[in-house]
C-alpha cells in the first residue's frame, strides 16, 4: 500500500450533512470519506492506495477537482483498489454532493 497526501486551495464547502462515505472498496473502485477539515479554503486529501507510482496522476485528477468544486474546509479520506482517473473523479464529485446534502 502507498499513502499519499495533498492539500489544495479551493472555494470553500457549504456544510449540511455529517461525514459522507461514498463507493466500495474493491477491484477497480474506491471509497471516499469526506469531512470537516481544518482549513476553510484548503482541501486535505489522504489517499491510501494499492496502486504504486501514480502520485502524479492523483495530483493532477485531485487539483483538477479542488478547482472546479467547492471543496475548502474539507478533509477527504480515499482507500483506492486501482480506479481509473473517471472513477475518481466521479466518487469525489458523488461524496462531496451527499456531504452538502444533495446541494450540488
Amino acid at each position: 500500500m502507498e499513502t499519499l497526501d495533498f492539500r489544495f486551495d479551493s472555494a470553500p464547502a457549504s456544510r449540511a450533512a455529517d461525514p459522507a462515505l461514498c463507493g466500495v472498496v474493491g477491484s477497480g473502485n474506491l471509497e471516499i470519506l469526506v469531512k470537516a477539515g481544518d482549513q476553510p479554503t484548503a482541501c486535505a486529501v489522504r489517499i491510501k492506495t494499492s496502486a504504486r507510482g501514480f502520485g502524479e496522476t492523483w495530483k493532477a485528477v485531485l487539483g483538477s477537482f479542488a478547482a472546479s468544486h467547492p471543496a475548502g474546509g474539507t478533509a477527504i479520506a480515499i482507500n483506492d483498489m486501482g480506479a481509473t482517473p473517471a472513477v475518481v473523479s466521479l466518487r469525489l464529485a458523488q461524496a462531496l454532493a451527499e456531504y452538502q446534502g444533495g446541494a450540488q
